[in-house]
């Protein structure tokens, strides 16, 4: 696998398979912030250490899939090219339906990246960790068509409509598994690494939910005053999504539709981690700093990229020897 020159990572680097008991890699959820995914698994590859076994919440099961497919190359080059303006080209607006988008555009680009394949095809285990609607059962999905399931474990409720797998209407997982590392763990690991992307959500560096329109450059222009000058005005859509995403506050000081969406759900998936990992806690746990961040800022994959990836190289020494210990341990007792 080619890997990319702009984490730093070398690109003659082979990988050398060792044996070792089974690694699993949880991926968190995060919405934009899972840019942050690709470079950790940059540090991964570079050291060596291919994972058995892959969960994935939301845009974590994105990018661990990509990466499974062997398109995690074309799925950066594509995070690093977003604009602003190519955000508002996904956005596809459903009047009247259970989310406020379709997301068959973004469907698309998944299906030209990642084709029809099926989960159970893929080379190792992968699950993407979904929420049925109805129960509120937690539901990894670990067959049948890769692109639905991606698409049900990052359907955040009223951002995308729920997606219906075997009868059942699923959402984002996020709301019951930010982090799976029990996933990982009853799909086989011994060795678990969690890559979690709101480790620092509340910390010192503190949070944001904007996106940033104040840059007049051509790509970095407010998408809603390009598609002013050519509609002459606003489409209602268009002003929807700028309440949703134009900004943090209201003219009096309030926060903005997308800020309380966006917040909520970073203080939601902060509470369940916590509670989650303090029960079932992952061999080593990786939180790049990155909760400066806003949730919606999809155009910074550059930043968020890098982090990762240091992030996960600050923890590879830590990772071997997990490793080498577990590995030294007679069979069944790892």
């Amino acid at each position: 696998m080619r890997l990319g020159t702009k984490s730093g990572v070398n690109e003659n680097y082979h990988e050398t398979p060792r044996k070792h008991p089974p690694i699993g890699l949880a991926l968190g959820g995060g919405v934009a912030r899972g840019w942050a995914h690709i470079g950790a698994i940059r540090a991964l590859t570079e050291a060596g250490i291919r994972p058995d076994i892959i969960a994935g919440t939301s845009i974590g099961a994105l990018v661990g899939a990509a990466y499974i497919a062997g398109q995690l190359d074309t799925i950066e080059s594509w995070a690093r090219s977003l604009t602003k303006r190519k955000m508002l080209n996904y956005m596809d607006i459903r009047w009247g339906g259970s989310g406020l988008m379709r997301g068959d555009r973004l469907a698309k680009v998944l299906r030209h990246y990642l084709g029809d394949i099926n989960i159970e095809d893929l080379d190792r285990k992968f699950a993407a960790v979904a929420c049925d609607l109805r129960t509120g059962y937690e539901v990894w999905l670990q067959n049948g068509p890769l692109v639905p399931a991606l698409r049900a474990s990052y359907a955040l409720p009223g951002a995308f409509e729920p997606i219906k797998i075997d009868g059942r209407h699923m959402i984002d997982g996020a709301l019951v598994n930010p982090v799976p590392v029990s996933t990982c763990r009853a799909l086989g690991a011994h060795i678990v690494i969690a890559v979690s992307l709101n480790g620092d959500a509340f910390g010192p560096i503190g949070s944001s939910h904007d996106m940033d329109f104040d840059d007049k450059d051509e790509d970095a222009m407010d998408p809603f005053e390009l598609a002013g000058r050519s509609l002459n005005k606003l489409r209602p859509d268009r002003l929807l999504l700028k309440s949703l995403l134009g900004g943090t506050k209201t003219k009096n000081g309030s926060p903005k539709l997308g800020s309380v969406l966006m917040g909520t759900l970073n203080i939601v998936m902060d509470r369940i981690s916590r509670s989650r990992l303090a029960g079932d806690p992952p061999d080593v746990f990786v939180a790049p700093r990155i909760g400066h961040i806003g949730m919606a800022e999809f155009t910074r994959a550059d930043e968020l990229i890098e982090r990762g990836y240091r992030a996960m190289q600050h923890e590879i020494p830590l990772i071997q020897s997990v490793i080498d210990v577990l590995s030294q341990l007679p069979s069944g007792e790892a």
